[in-house]
């Protein structure tokens, strides 16, 4: 079909993006190539919101770069409004806004000021702003803000200002990159919202990549990338489809927490993928559960109509031919293992309050922690999980109240604490130029651990997480995924008692979740204490006990079952976690207004 092309430049025909047989190749620290995109070819339609999604390394980061002009192919096409963007990228980026994962806002600028910035590199006129700010600050909620520094923004107010200041020169077409990664349920909603409302009223085209598959399926269309090429593509429903007649549902015996059924069944040869439904498993299988594999002796899996996830799961298990590697269970992961008990209390936190001179962040906060259980603490960006977390770590004196962690009083000896406890951070805090087996190795001698018990230790951490293929690369350069164990193996190199997790899947792709919550789980049957703050609400299932923080207050405190109680959800659907989260937080801020 002949392109058309509007007195502006701007195509007038079906595709905003068109890409044939795209390759993008780079090099890495040893000279080795690799094609992050092999032979990709896609079409995007005007109007219409596209996620890519993808395991780590997929090479959907790379597609949108490619999309903005960014980069060259080494071979093949890529035409973005009718323009060939290899050969005239400038005329691309001039049309494009683009949101990329790090958003480059300016901390010590205003929300006005860097608005104004992103207005100056767009040589936007004094009567152009006057027209598309208000917009923009209405669309995003910002208005109030303007004059606050973005440094203070919570994390979500940070997203909605980077798509502000993308927003700023009015693009055709939006590529955002992860852009709800970190951020609350509330404010992912709220952008979700935004990005529907550009493409419904101004039929704005959007492509972005996403970790979270609840936000793929709301997308109109989705392209499944694995391994640098298209793994298949088309409405969710398509993807949802290909599960169809292999999706059941499991009652949890009255002996298991569901997710030591959840582990149980997961490594059951007929097993695609399991997940947990409130006090259920989730099952996507190969086969007929029922009949052709023993592992589910006993119980009754219900055949369920399929979703996204599991058409998303069956594609990538198929294509990777991944098996669940289950060696982590057999113990010998911490000093905890050998003092399992289930009522002793081993974080105990009373009136607990953090001041920042006039600012409370943390206001009269008190709950226990179990050993053996895996304890969550949720709430908004900006809630004081944060400023909760690193007091009970030892990495920041509490201004009021008692805190003790591991039989030790933080307020007087934070030291002792810390060699009982591990820390995974919610940024990849490792040193990024040392090797992996380098990072192992210093935190290993930084725990004071040396000779055979050095190497012992080393050694375990490499076969348990299955790191023998990369230790001698450089762990700045590793896929989200493999950051994320070589960190844990790093937190777990002195066997703590208990194990503190900053955010740890934020930005990670769902296979690398499973496995990394299936560790977790393992590590909490082995007697280590598990304290873990996340965004992903459904990962919130995973915890024994969690407390809701909003505004530095404690609102909610129970076991999942009780939490979900709170949720405001019409029949028959099931409360989830997330419900009840939003329900919560929203009754407080309408008390609070």
């Amino acid at each position: 079909m002949e392109e058309k092309v509007s007195d502006k430049g701007a195509l007038v025909g079906p595709y905003v993006i068109e890409s044939r047989e795209l390759t993008k190749e780079f090099v890495q620290v040893n000279k080795e190539r690799i094609k992050a995109l092999d032979s990709v070819s896609i079409s995007v339609s005007r109007g219409t919101v596209t996620g890519l999604i993808g395991p780590d390394g997929a090479g959907k980061t790379t597609l949108i770069r490619l999309t903005a002009g960014l980069f060259r192919p080494e071979a093949g096409s890529i035409r973005v409004l009718g323009i060939d963007a290899a050969s005239e990228p400038q005329a691309v980026q001039s049309r494009v806004g683009y949101m990329p994962q790090k958003f480059g806002l300016y901390e010590d600028l205003s929300v006005q000021e860097n608005l104004d910035l992103y207005a100056d590199l767009h040589g936007l006129s004094r009567e152009a702003r006057a027209e598309r700010y208000p917009a923009l600050m209405q669309m995003t909620g910002l208005s109030r803000f303007t004059g606050r520094l973005a440094g203070r923004l919570s994390g979500g107010m940070k997203q909605k200002l980077g798509l502000a200041c993308t927003l700023v020169s009015t693009p055709e077409l939006l590529l955002l990159d992860e852009p709800t990664v970190g951020v609350d349920p509330l404010s992912r909603r709220e952008l979700w919202e935004i990005v529907y409302h550009l493409a419904r009223e101004q039929n704005l085209t959007v492509l972005l990549s996403t970790s979270y598959l609840d936000e793929a399926e709301r997308c109109g269309m989705t392209i499944l990338l694995f391994k640098g090429r298209v793994l298949e593509s088309g409405v969710p429903s398509k993807i949802s489809s290909i599960a169809a007649g292999r999706v059941f549902r499991v009652e949890t015996p009255a002996s298991l927490k569901p997710r030591q059924l959840q582990f149980r069944l997961v490594s059951g040869s007929a097993v695609v993928d399991a997940s947990l439904e409130g006090e259920r498993v989730r099952l996507t299988t190969s086969t007929d559960p029922a009949r052709d594999d023993p592992l589910f002796q006993g119980l009754t899996p219900t055949p369920i109509a399929p979703r996204f996830e599991d058409g998303f799961m069956t594609l990538v298990r198929r294509a990777s031919d991944h098996t669940v590697d289950t060696r982590f269970l057999s113990g010998g992961v911490a000093n905890g293992a050998k003092h399992v008990s289930s009522d002793e209390v081993v974080v105990e936190v009373r009136n607990l309050y953090k001041r920042f001179g006039e600012f409370t962040a943390v206001k009269d906060a008190s709950f226990e922690v179990r050993r053996g259980e895996i304890f969550g603490l949720l709430g908004p960006n900006g809630a004081g999980k944060s400023t909760t977390f690193r007091m009970l770590c030892g990495l920041l004196p509490p201004s009021e109240g008692t805190l003790g962690v591991a039989g030790v009083d933080l307020r007087r000896a934070r030291a002792s604490a810390r060699q009982r406890i591990g820390y995974v951070a919610q940024k990849f805090s490792l040193y990024g130029q040392l090797s992996v087996s380098e990072n192992l190795e210093f935190f290993a001698r930084a725990y004071g651990l040396r000779g055979a018990r050095q190497r012992e230790r080393v050694d375990w951490a490499i076969e348990q997480f299955d790191l023998q293929a990369i230790t001698g690369q450089t762990s700045g350069e590793l896929p989200g995924g493999y950051k994320q164990r070589l960190a844990m193996a790093c937190a777990l190199m002195h066997e703590p008692e208990i194990l503190f997790l900053d955010e740890p899947t934020s930005g990670v792709d769902p296979l690398a979740r499973r496995e990394f919550w299936q560790r977790i789980s393992a590590l909490a049957d082995h007697g280590v204490t598990v304290i873990v703050t996340t965004h992903f609400m459904e990962e919130a299932e995973y915890c024994d006990r969690m407390v809701i923080m909003v505004d530095g207050e404690i609102l909610a405190a129970g076991t999942p079952a009780g939490i979900r109680q709170r949720a405001r959800v019409v029949e028959p659907k099931e409360p989830t976690i997330e419900d009840a989260f939003i329900a919560i937080v929203e009754d407080f801020r309408q008390s609070a207004a």
